[in-house]
């Protein structure tokens, strides 16, 4: 081994993007891309299956590496970005199963281990996984937009005001009510989902909703489902929450992907995130 094999093993380790079924699907995502820290896409295999991996620094993915990583959010928008780019490039050539954020093993004996042991699990959920995507459905619910509405609606004589105490306290008592009535009619919207689309989906999980930078839109997210979707119904269902909230003020419903499926595909973190090299 000469002095740079020494360095490379000693300063770098293994950053495992996705896992797939062995063969040749994936080798066709590794040309000209990059992973994070711009380490080369390659693969690893093992138990008949396939990782696609990238070096990275360890200084950077050890403890305190990873640490600094996930308090600063550029540099944390950054990891993921390349992340979720190269676990979406991979999809679209072959069904994977996405790893979780800064999973991370020592070396290439370590990362075909690990392929080894957890071959019947991950073989499992490739099979289940195969030829599905992942649609996102979220609801939101925009007191505003239903204020806007309905004063658009009110009669010329509703409007009408005689002093600004009046006008004030009338503004209070619209506001309340709307921002009551925009929640509620969300709720409603948000349940008739899985009646009109369950029968296409073959799962469905229900994520938090997403608050603050997560969630731009206008209004604020009640709802943020996702399903799992056989790739050739992708149009049904969509056609089927079609005009769900078109009558309904203040409500609005958004439909995200087809992605791959990270809802119902992530392995559990058995070997993951800045454990310093150890594995």
């Amino acid at each position: 081994m000469n002095s740079t094999d020494v360095r490379s093993t000693a300063t770098l380790m293994n950053y495992v993007y996705a896992v797939g079924a062995a063969g040749d699907a994936l080798d066709s995502v590794l040309p000209g891309r990059t992973g994070t820290h711009g380490g080369s896409l390659r693969t690893v295999r093992g138990g008949g299956l396939v990782a696609l991996v990238s070096s990275v620094p360890r200084d950077a993915f050890d403890t305190d590496g990873l640490r600094a990583q996930m308090e600063d959010i550029q540099q944390l928008e950054v990891l993921a970005r390349t992340h979720h780019g190269v676990v979406e490039a991979a999809y679209q050539h072959a069904t994977v199963l996405p790893m979780r954020l800064a999973t991370v093993y020592l070396d290439d004996t370590r990362v075909t281990q690990m392929l080894v042991e957890r071959a019947l699990e991950f073989g499992d959920l490739l099979s289940r996984l195969a030829g599905h995507v992942e649609l996102g459905v979220k609801v939101y619910a925009d007191p505003r937009e239903a204020a806007t509405a309905s004063t658009a609606a009110m009669a010329p004589d509703e409007r009408a005001v005689t002093t600004p105490g009046r006008a004030y306290l009338r503004q209070r008592r619209v506001q309340h009510r709307n921002h009551r009535d925009a929640y509620r009619a969300a709720g409603v919207v948000a349940a008739e989902v899985p009646h009109r689309v369950g029968a296409l989906a073959r799962a469905r999980l229900a994520h938090r909703p997403q608050q603050g930078d997560l969630a731009p839109g206008a209004g604020e997210n009640v709802a943020n489902d996702a399903y799992l979707v056989e790739a050739s119904r992708v149009s049904e269902f969509h056609a089927g929450l079609a005009g769900l909230a078109d009558d309904v003020p203040g409500v609005r419903v958004e439909i995200t992907g087809p992605w791959a499926p990270y809802s119902f595909a992530t392995p559990s973190a058995e070997g993951s995130g800045g454990d310093g090299g150890r594995r």
